[in-house]
């Protein structure tokens, strides 16, 4: 049985840890492509003059557009080749992250997150869009970024609904994690079929990636709240470090390595109902958990445990929490039909999943979140 784990060179986070960025550039040569939203470059514009005189390299700025498009991408190449660096560094959130994956396509890549609201600065996958942001394709890369450089005082100083996000995106990877297992599904670590062109070679999760993605939820439960209020404050707390490593690492590492599931698919399925759009991924993922618990007849105490944790923080418990209101069956039969597509990772429950069962699952989940929430009042 062929069993397959990814996860990148080197992870590194700490206060203050952009200073060193150059330390880590250094370790391909004296000079780096930044690719980042001109606001994050604002942000941190201080620690990159600072590291660049540090250690004597040059971090080139691209003036990136903003998505990742197979346009911006090649313009980008082309600009890296012009100033033969000889690494890229992907900083900011999930665009510029995908896009400097995308420009340096596996190889001498830095990704340094300035938010921790999803898992995505771990991976070696990427999401491509049109010039006009709608989905094109998703890339795959022969290996996860050299290094993931985390600088835990910018994340502190960001918004808290991304690191809250970034939670609800961490509490469905040891649930989707479980149920790949229990199936014996494939899971990314290995190369999906057809991916980039090629025939692929499918493999299971490991034991490891199981027990990270045990550890990401467990983490959350333990430190979820007091991570939040710090993130409140504008400070690190031993906490908030805690929850960042699991949105980004613990989560990484499990999605990737340990496999998805039934509740990513019914996220994707969601984003067919407009009341979603201005909602987080992650802040959809929450409410998609609780109707793949529903979905798999979890216990009462697993799904009050989780119903508890989203409340505390602030995650979506229902439809309304992610701006769905008077939503038909139809609508939902909709939602259902594009979540149990072929392609897609519901398909890794270990037991059949009608487009039936999604609907009356996301409903029972909807009244049950709803319930809760009047408990509480």
């Amino acid at each position: 049985m062929r069993k397959a784990f990814i996860s990148p060179s080197k992870y590194v986070q700490g206060k203050n840890e952009i200073v060193n960025l150059g330390y880590f550039i250094k370790t391909f040569g004296d000079s780096a492509l930044l690719i980042a939203h001109k606001d994050d470059v604002t942000r941190v514009k201080e620690k990159l003059e600072h590291t660049m005189v540090q250690f004597g390299v040059t971090i080139i700025e691209s003036g990136f557009n903003g998505e990742c498009s197979r346009s911006e991408v090649h313009r980008l190449q082309q600009l890296a080749k012009e100033h033969a660096c000889p690494c890229i560094i992907g900083l900011g959130g999930g665009k510029a992250i995908d896009t400097a994956k995308c420009v340096a396509e596996g190889d001498a890549l830095i990704i340094v997150p300035t938010i921790a609201a999803t898992d995505a600065p771990t991976s070696h996958s990427a999401v491509l869009y049109s010039q006009e942001g709608e989905f094109d394709d998703y890339a795959y890369f022969k290996q996860s970024p050299s290094v993931v450089l985390v600088d835990t005082n910018v994340i502190a100083n960001a918004p808290t609904r991304f690191l809250v996000a970034g939670m609800g995106d961490a509490l469905s990877t040891y649930f989707e994690a479980r149920a790949t297992a229990n199936s014996y599904s494939h899971v990314n670590a290995g190369l999906p079929c057809g991916a980039n062109g090629g025939v692929g070679q499918p493999a299971i999760g490991t034991k490891a990636a199981l027990a990270l993605a045990k550890l990401c939820y467990e983490t959350l439960l333990e430190d979820g709240l007091t991570a939040k209020i710090s993130c409140d404050s504008n400070v690190v707390t031993p906490a908030l470090e805690n929850i960042i490593e699991t949105n980004i690492l613990l989560s990484g590492l499990g999605f990737e390595s340990g496999g998805l599931a039934a509740a990513h698919a019914i996220h994707n399925g969601l984003t067919a109902l407009e009341g979603t759009h201005s909602y987080y991924h992650g802040e959809k993922v929450a409410f998609t958990t609780l109707v793949q618990l529903v979905l798999e007849n979890a216990s009462t105490d697993e799904i009050n445990e989780v119903l508890s944790f989203c409340v505390s923080v602030g995650l979506p418990v229902c439809l309304s929490d992610i701006g769905v209101t008077n939503v038909t069956r139809l609508e939902l039969l909709n939602v259902a039909q594009k979540a149990c597509i072929l392609e897609e990772s519901i398909h890794s429950m270990p037991f059949p999943v009608s487009e039936e069962d999604v609907v009356a699952a996301i409903m029972v989940a909807d009244l049950i979140g709803q319930e809760f929430k009047k408990k509480g009042e």
